[in-house]
């Protein structure tokens, strides 16, 4: 039998970005303009590096686009001007991955040179399959419009440390 855990691992990340892509169809229904309509909130692609085995996922998604039961489920709030980073640490290959527990430190810069540096923190979701299913979260203050550079530096236990950069462009809601 086919073992699923990594379409469920990856679901809290897949779920967030499904939601807040709803969110923006769902916003644009309506118009008659056939001009696409302005860029809101931000890209919502995710961020992936691989080192070896282990990939590392991180998603950005302003938290006014969460709904309740996901932004109780991270332990944030709800507001405009702040954004949520979610990371996923995983192993093996796609078709068999599992969580893994690591330490999450990221920074994130605005254009003019404003940095917040923090350790995300692990949420683990035990009501899943065995082992646990396990994220890391943060919040970023912005000021729309802006682009956030991550710097984003996973440790595991007896590995390398691993590093995912990347852009997201953030405009107001």
């Amino acid at each position: 039998m086919r073992n699923h855990r990594s379409r469920i691992a990856s679901a809290p990340l897949r779920a967030l970005l499904a939601t807040a892509l709803l969110g923006a169809i769902v916003a644009g229904c309506g118009r008659e303009s056939s001009t696409p309509p302005p860029p809101q909130g931000l890209a919502m692609e995710e961020a992936t590096v691989r080192a070896g085995d282990v990939t590392v996922r991180a998603s950005v998604v302003p938290t006014t686009r969460l709904g309740e039961a996901v932004a109780r489920q991270y332990g944030i709030e709800r507001e405009p001007g702040r954004v949520l980073v979610l990371v996923g640490v995983r192993k093996g290959p796609e078709s068999d991955e599992v969580a893994l527990p690591a330490q999450v430190r990221m920074q994130a810069s605005d254009l003019r040179g404003v940095a917040e540096r923090q350790v995300l923190r692990e949420v683990r979701d035990e009501t899943g399959p065995q082992p646990a299913l396990i994220d890391y979260v943060g919040t970023v203050k912005v000021t729309p419009p802006d682009t956030l550079r991550f710097d984003i530096q996973v440790e595991l236990d007896g590995q390398a440390p691993i590093r995912l950069l990347f852009n997201r462009d953030v405009f107001p809601d």
